[in-house]
C-alpha cells in the first residue's frame, strides 16, 4: 500500500509527487492519458513556484530553457499607461518566466522518474473510490490500488472531487478569449505588454524559440476563428502587426470556480480539481504548485501521527481555500480591467492603471502580479 496516490499526472499531480518523494512519502500517480498533450496552455511560471521548483531540483534545468520577463508595460491607444518591474517585488528570483507547459511538465515527469522510478502510470483511469476510513481503494483500468491517502489532480472536472461528493460552485462571469503564438525574433528576454484598448485587451508574451503568445479578449468564443482572423484583431486594436503565425490559434472560456472543501476524510484535492481560476495572470498552474508545497508537510504529519491527522489536513484545507479565493478576486479585477471600454469609462480606467504602476501602488502591485501573497 502506497502513503500517498496521486490522481492526474499534469503539472500539478507532477510536482506534488516530486515535492513528496523529496520529502520521503512512498507515491505514485495515475494519469489517464497514454501520452503527454503537446498543447502549451499556461505558460507563466512565477517567483514562489520557481523556489518550490528549486527545491525538487528543477529549477536551474527550467531556467535554461525559459524566458525571463522582468517587466510589463500597459498600453492604451498607442501611448504607455504606465510600466511595472518585478525586480524588488521578489528579490530571489526577480522575474517571471515563461515556458510551454509541456516542456515543464516533462521537467517533472523526468524528474520524479528520478526520485521514483516507474511510479509514474499512463493510460490508467480511475473508475471508483472508496474511503475505508483506514486507506483508500481505487478501482482502476489497471486493477484496483491502495493507499492511505488519495490526491485529486485531475483537473477542473475532476471525477475524484465528484466521488467524494464535494461542492463546486462557481466565482463570477464568463469571458471568452482568442489565443495563439506569432513569431518574434526579439522575444528572447523581453517585456510582457497589455493593451488594454477600447475594444478588450489584448496581451502579449515573449516565449522561448523566438516567439510570442497574444491573447485577445473576444465577444463571443470565436471557435472558427483562426491565426489571420487574431492577427487582424490584434491589429485593429492595437496597430502592431504580428509575424508570421506559428501554429493554429485556438478560442477558449473562462469560468472561475471553487471547491466547497479541498478534502474529504483521506481524500485531497489540489489544484483545478480544488479551484478553477482564470488564466488571464497566470495563476492557475503555480496556485496549484503552492497546493503542492502546503500539504506536504500536512501529510507527512498525518502519517506519522495518525491521532493528528484530522488536524493536519483540516489545516491544508484552512490556509488553501482563502488563497484560492483570493486569486480568483484578484483573476477576477483583471478579467474586468481589460473589458471594453469607451468614454468616462475608459477615461477612469487609464487613470487607475497609471495610478497603480506608480509608487506606493507599483510595488503591492507587483507583488500581486508574481504571487507573493498566495
Amino acid at each position: 500500500m502506497r502513503d500517498v496516490v496521486i490522481v492526474g499526472g499534469g503539472p500539478v499531480g507532477t510536482m506534488l509527487a516530486c515535492v513528496l518523494a523529496v520529502g520521503g512519502l512512498d507515491v505514485e500517480v495515475l494519469e489517464r492519458r497514454e501520452t503527454p498533450s503537446l498543447r502549451s496552455r499556461a505558460i507563466g511560471i512565477h517567483p514562489p513556484s520557481l523556489a518550490a521548483l528549486a527545491e525538487i531540483g528543477v529549477a536551474d534545468a527550467l531556467l535554461e530553457r525559459a524566458v525571463r520577463i522582468r517587466a510589463g508595460e500597459v498600453r492604451c491607444d498607442g501611448r504607455q499607461l504606465g510600466a511595472l518591474s518585478f525586480e524588488r517585488a521578489a528579490p530571489v528570483y526577480p522575474f517571471v518566466v515563461t515556458l510551454p507547459q509541456y516542456e515543464t511538465e516533462a521537467l517533472l515527469r523526468d524528474r520524479f522518474d528520478q526520485l521514483r522510478p516507474g511510479r509514474y502510470r499512463s493510460g490508467v483511469t480511475v473508475t471508483g473510490l472508496r474511503d475505508r476510513g483506514d486507506a483508500v481503494q481505487l478501482a482502476t483500468t489497471a486493477g484496483p490500488v491502495e493507499a492511505r491517502y488519495v490526491v485529486g489532480a485531475d483537473g477542473a472536472r475532476s471525477r475524484v472531487r465528484e466521488q467524494v461528493g464535494i461542492g463546486w460552485r462557481e466565482v463570477g462571469g464568463r469571458e471568452t478569449y482568442l489565443m495563439g503564438d506569432f513569431a518574434d525574433p526579439e522575444s528572447r528576454d523581453a517585456d510582457a505588454v497589455l493593451y488594454f484598448e477600447r475594444g478588450g485587451v489584448v496581451e502579449s508574451f515573449p516565449l522561448p524559440g523566438a516567439r510570442r503568445r497574444w491573447v485577445a479578449m473576444t465577444d463571443h468564443l470565436a471557435a472558427d476563428a483562426d491565426s489571420a482572423d487574431l492577427a487582424a484583431l490584434i491589429h485593429h486594436r492595437t496597430g502592431v502587426g504580428v509575424a508570421e503565425p506559428l501554429g493554429p490559434a485556438s478560442a477558449f472560456a473562462v469560468q472561475q470556480r471553487l471547491a466547497a472543501s479541498m478534502h474529504s476524510g483521506r481524500v485531497v484535492l489540489v489544484g483545478d480539481a480544488a479551484h478553477q481560476i482564470s488564466p488571464i495572470g497566470g495563476q492557475g498552474m503555480n496556485l496549484g504548485w503552492l497546493d503542492a508545497v502546503a500539504l506536504r508537510p500536512a501529510l507527512q504529519r498525518a502519517l506519522l501521527e495518525p491521532g493528528a491527522a484530522a488536524s493536519a489536513v483540516n489545516g491544508y484545507d484552512r490556509t488553501r481555500r482563502p488563497a484560492a479565493s483570493r486569486a480568483a478576486r484578484q483573476a477576477g479585477f483583471n478579467m474586468a480591467m481589460g473589458r471594453p471600454a469607451h468614454g468616462m469609462r475608459l477615461g477612469a480606467r487609464n487613470a487607475l492603471v497609471r495610478g497603480l504602476t506608480l509608487p506606493p501602488a507599483n510595488e503591492l502591485v507587483a507583488r500581486a502580479f508574481t504571487m507573493r501573497w498566495l
